[in-house]
């Protein structure tokens, strides 16, 4: 039996798509056969001088053996990760640490422009490049995602989607009156731009936000200073069987974050049979939606937004239903045994 170890980077108490994607991997080599355990080493990305020493915990890791039992495979999954050492790494990248990157000199960012920020930036970059070119492949989550390891980095990446959590049981149970968000409250999600829409639609459009994260009690502040309490409905952390529902029912989902790695979002509401409402930045969810097609692509601003909303709530069910099946078209063989496949391949 072949060994693999999946190798994750994790916040303390802090559980997002990121660490479910990494125990489904190990789910899924397990039940094609391997051997699979995750290797975790937690990671503090503040202030920013501490960066570079988390990183090198990595890089000073043998995990060419465990107990005596050789391990044939080692699959980093984001920063800092793939700076372990194996003879056999191959990385599945889920993101690269985007402050150093495609974040900087935005709002979105803890790097200043001063010497010290500018050395840490600097070294994040060549930690990375040089650390991936030693893989024997190099897979991505998204197109978005090769696009940026190509444009920093200089390497090239084979985008190999992952599954969302739950796959197999999403349904379409009709076209509802509420739009649907699922997902970390954080700020790139820009949820405020949603919750700024409502305060503009003409329609009877309703949205359902499904969540928890550090962003929920100013939130909750903006939908009450808006007084759109009626329109906006903040619904927590929700179970799985909630989460299915809840897609199953809606009219659409809504997903409009900034330059997204991937976003189980546009996949799950396209599995659901549901058209996304998303924006002309928001990276990863763009792979799949085409305006008119199966959604809507706004401008990131409220107004452009409060716009494809009341344009969604004057469709008839018949026109939904179109644009529903055209997702689910784009999204239907994406599945974990042509994923286990690459990562493993050779083995």
């Amino acid at each position: 039996m072949k060994t693999v170890l999946v190798c994750a980077a994790q916040a303390p108490f802090i559980t997002g798509g990121a660490e479910i994607l990494v125990s489904e991997l190990k789910s899924n080599l397990e039940r094609r056969g391997f051997r699979a355990d995750v290797a975790s080493v937690p990671f503090k990305w503040y202030p920013v001088s501490e960066i570079v020493r988390q990183a090198l915990a990595w890089r000073l890791l043998d995990l060419t053996e465990s107990n005596g039992t050789a391990v044939d495979l080692v699959i980093p999954t984001k920063f800092p990760t793939f700076l372990v050492r194996h003879p056999r790494k191959v990385a599945w990248l889920f993101h690269q640490h985007r402050e150093a990157y495609d974040l900087f000199g935005t709002p979105y960012c803890s790097f200043t422009d001063g010497a010290e920020d500018r050395q840490v930036r600097d070294a994040i970059k060549s930690m990375d490049t040089a650390s991936l070119s030693e893989c024997r492949a190099i897979f991505t989550i998204s197109r978005n995602v090769a696009d940026r390891l190509r444009r920093y980095n200089g390497l090239s990446g084979e985008t190999l989607y992952p599954p969302p959590h739950h796959l197999g049981r999403y349904r379409c149970g009709g076209y509802g009156d509420y739009l649907f968000y699922a997902g970390r409250l954080d700020r790139l999600k820009r949820l405020d731009l949603a919750i700024d829409a409502m305060n503009r639609v003409r329609s009877g459009a309703r949205l359902k936000i499904a969540g928890a994260g550090p962003l929920e009690a100013e939130l909750r502040k903006q939908i009450h200073g808006l007084g759109v309490q009626d329109r906006v409905e903040l619904l927590g952390f929700v179970s799985a069987d909630e989460l299915v529902e809840l897609y199953a029912g809606c009219r659409a989902a809504y997903y409009a974050p900034l330059n997204e790695d991937y976003g189980y979002v546009t996949v799950e509401a396209f599995l659901s049979r549901k058209p996304v409402v998303t924006t002309t930045d928001a990276g990863g969810p763009l792979e799949f939606v085409t305006a008119g097609q199966s959604g809507w692509v706004a401008e990131p601003a409220p107004e452009a937004i409060a716009g494809a909303i009341d344009d969604l709530w004057s469709q008839p069910e018949a026109r939904l239903r179109e644009m529903g099946a055209e997702g689910f078209a784009r999204v239907r063989d994406i599945g974990w045994n042509q994923v286990i496949d690459r990562l493993t391949e050779g083995l």
